[in-house]
Order: structure tokens, then C-alpha cells, then sequence
């Protein structure tokens, strides 16, 4: 195997990847900034728990709808348009947002509309990205920009906390407005124009837009591959459960606001180191068959939660669930290469937004279990349940693998695999 690999290095030397790379770790800072503020206005005015984790959920669970129904866009639309329309919607968003003495009720609202923005967004973001970049250059780049959004979180709950307490709740929601503003200038700037991917189908009528969407779904959950890797990246409802039970999860262990802060960022710590690891020192073909094993092994730790009870071993079983969740990176490199370009827009958009949904139900059912049992218990069930459904998923993967190759593009017609 040739040492010489592709480096971080090189693919921020390819100028329209460095655009998109700074315009989003930019924005991921500020939105990390966001969800603390958005947690603490909320904690601070109800003193709910449960309103505080359905609070955070609103930054995850209205993706679902925006994927089903918006992420087409990035497909019958010009790309870097549709990106920066959606910055600067959010822009705006955040900005009314921001303004004090906002009732909670209309801010919750505005959040759910930014969140279903940001889908056809990250449609429209990720499917640029192989037109941009090819081959390990693009496992690379993903790399890479999962790594950048492990440290923003890691920044964002370090030092979130005391950036609100400087600049207050609807001070952080402003800043993130300005990050979105920021996001639409560079991505204008920096972007070359594209044509549409795909004309598409007929979407000048409601039947006809919906026809679109259940076509691409379709096409999506029809082959064994796509679903299955689906599947993988939507493992993360179980990831983010101890994300939202943290600060109930370090009181369980006597710790207060400094154990919560370094449990919330054990995982993204984990996350990063392994994802360093995982793209500079395995090779292809080996990343590409150890996704299924290594996402079973990112959950067995967290349903080890409930024997520990000191924060140290709870620190150390989180950030090796982190560690091995990195195969995401494969696992996303994977999808986004199978589906052809006239698709891709609407096939990742899917896989995003899907991902954001099923993190605001795992955050919603972590709360719900730690309320009516202990936090690391919480924990514990989501581990167990993730690392059930990771086996049958690892078994799913092995068999395409084995049949046609992690790298094979997916046939027009393939039905040998496909289920009954």
C-alpha cells in the first residue's frame, strides 16, 4: 500500500473546497454557540428539563420533513444559489431570534423554520462536494470536515457556557446569524456557478413535486447498499443520547457544570482523534470493510454506562464510543459516491437530514428514560439498542461487500440483493 496518501494539506489547496470548508466550520461554531444559548434561555425561563432537551430536539427533528420534502431542490436547482438563498434565510432567522424579550413559543417556531432551511442546504453542500473533489481526495475532504465539526462542538461546549455568560443567550443567537451572513458572502464569492444537476421531473405542481420526492426515495431504499449504509449513518439516535442527558448524567455522579462540560466533550474528542486516525493510517480497502465492526464496537461502551458510577471510566467509555464512531466518515463517502450526480442532491439530503431527525428522537428518548429511570441508564439502553441494530446492519454490509465491492457504483437495474 503506497505511503504517499492524500493529505488535509492537498485538498485545502483545491480552492472551491477551502470556500465550502471555511463558510461551514465558521457556521458549525456558531451553531454550537446556539444550542447552548438556545439550552440555557430555555432552562433559565422554565426550569424544565424536558423543555430543555424537546428545545434541543427542534435543532434535529423538523430535518426529517425538510428532507423528505426539500432536499430536491439541490438537485433541479443551481447548487451555490440554493446555499446561499438558505444562509441568508437562516441569517434572518437567527437575527429575529436574537431580539430580546422574544416569547418562547415564537422562538421555538423560528427555530423550526431555520432547521428546515438547513435541509435543503446540506443537500446542496454535500453533493458539491464529489463534483469538487475525486476519489481518496474526497474520503480525505470528508474526513476532514467531520474533524472540523468534533473540534467545534469541542469548542463550543468548553468555552459555549462562557461566551453566553458574556454575551448573553440572544447575544450567542446573533452571532450565529452573523456566521450564516458570513457563510452567504464566501460561498457567493468563492463558488464557481454550476447548471442545475438534473431538470428533474415535472415539479411545477404540488402531484408533481411529491411524485419527484417518492421517485428519489425510491430510488434510495430500493437497493440493499444505500439502505444499508442509511442505516449506519442513522446509528447516530443512539450516539447523541449521551450528549442530552449530560448534565443530568454528571449529576447522577455528583459533578456539577465542569464533569458536564467534559463528558460533553469527551465524545467529540474521541470522535476526532479517531476520524485522525481512521483516514491517515488505514487504507482504503480495510476502512471500507470495517464500517459494520466498528460500529457495533462504538456502542458497546455506552451500555456499559450503568455499571460505572464515577465520572473518570464515564469519561473513558464515551470518548472510546467517539473513537470508534468515526466510520461515519467511510460510511458517508460511501453513500455519496454510489448515487448517481442528477440524484445526489436529493440522496444526500435524505441521509443528512434523516440523521438530524433520528438525533432529535434519540435526545427526546434519552431525556424521557433518564427522567423516569437514572441518566446512565439512558445511556446504557441506547447503547444496547444501537449495538443490536448495528449487528444486523455489519451482517447487511459484509454480503454487499462480498457480492459487488465497498466501491462499485449501484446498477440502474440491480436486484440480486435487493429484499423481498
Amino acid at each position: 500500500m503506497p505511503r504517499d496518501r492524500v493529505s488535509f494539506r492537498q485538498v485545502l489547496k483545491v480552492r472551491e473546497f477551502s470556500v465550502l470548508w471555511l463558510a461551514e466550520a465558521q457556521s458549525l461554531a456558531g451553531d454550537q454557540l446556539a444550542r447552548v444559548a438556545l439550552s440555557i434561555l430555555v432552562f433559565e425561563q422554565t426550569a424544565s428539563a424536558v423543555l430543555t432537551a424537546l428545545t434541543y430536539a427542534l435543532t434535529f427533528l423538523p430535518a426529517l420533513i425538510g428532507g423528505a420534502l426539500l432536499t430536491g431542490l439541490a438537485d433541479r436547482h443551481r447548487r451555490r444559489e440554493l446555499m446561499v438563498a438558505c444562509d441568508v434565510i437562516r441569517a434572518v432567522i437567527f437575527g429575529l431570534m436574537a431580539i430580546p424579550g422574544q416569547p418562547l413559543a415564537i422562538t421555538g417556531a423560528l427555530l423550526i423554520i431555520a432547521t428546515l432551511a438547513g435541509s435543503p442546504f446540506t443537500a446542496a453542500e454535500n453533493a458539491l462536494v464529489p463534483s469538487i473533489l475525486t476519489d481518496e481526495q474526497y474520503v480525505v475532504g470528508m474526513g476532514l470536515r467531520s474533524l472540523t465539526t468534533q473540534l467545534a462542538q469541542l469548542a463550543g461546549f468548553a468555552g459555549g457556557g462562557l461566551a453566553i455568560a458574556y454575551v448573553s443567550p440572544r447575544g450567542g443567537l446573533a452571532i450565529d446569524a452573523g456566521t450564516f451572513a458570513l457563510s452567504a458572502v464566501l460561498l457567493m464569492l468563492g463558488l464557481s456557478a454550476r447548471p442545475p444537476a438534473s431538470a428533474g421531473a415535472d415539479t411545477s405542481t404540488v402531484s408533481g413535486y411529491l411524485n419527484a420526492v417518492v421517485s428519489g426515495a425510491r430510488f434510495i431504499f430500493a437497493d440493499i447498499k444505500l439502505r444499508t449504509l442509511l442505516g449506519l449513518g442513522w446509528l447516530t439516535a443512539f450516539y447523541v443520547v449521551p450528549e442530552g442527558v449530560a448534565a443530568p448524567y454528571a449529576a447522577e455522579l455528583g459533578g456539577g457544570a465542569r464533569a458536564t462540560g467534559l463528558l460533553m466533550a469527551s465524545l467529540p474528542a474521541g470522535t476526532a482523534l479517531g476520524t485522525l486516525c481512521y483516514v491517515k493510517l488505514v487504507p482504503p480497502d480495510v476502512r471500507a470493510r470495517s464500517i459494520g465492526l466498528l460500529a457495533v464496537l462504538s456502542s458497546v461502551p455506552l451500555a456499559l454506562c450503568p455499571a460505572v458510577h464515577s465520572l473518570a471510566p464515564s469519561l473513558a467509555l464515551w470518548f472510546v464510543s467517539g473513537f470508534f464512531g468515526a466510520y461515519l466518515v467511510q460510511v458517508y463517502a460511501e453513500y455519496g459516491r454510489s448515487v448517481p450526480d442528477e440524484r445526489r442532491g436529493q440522496a444526500i439530503g435524505l441521509a443528512s437530514s434523516g440523521s438530524l431527525a433520528a438525533q432529535g428522537v434519540g435526545v427526546l428518548f434519552g431525556g424521557i428514560v433518564a427522567a423516569a429511570a437514572r441518566p446512565s441508564i439512558a445511556v446504557g439502553v441506547a447503547g444496547v439498542l444501537g449495538a443490536l441494530l448495528a449487528v444486523g446492519l455489519a451482517v447487511a454490509w459484509s454480503r454487499v461487500v462480498a457480492y459487488r465491492g465497498s466501491h462499485l457504483p449501484i446498477p440502474p437495474a440491480s436486484s440480486e440483493l435487493r429484499e423481498k
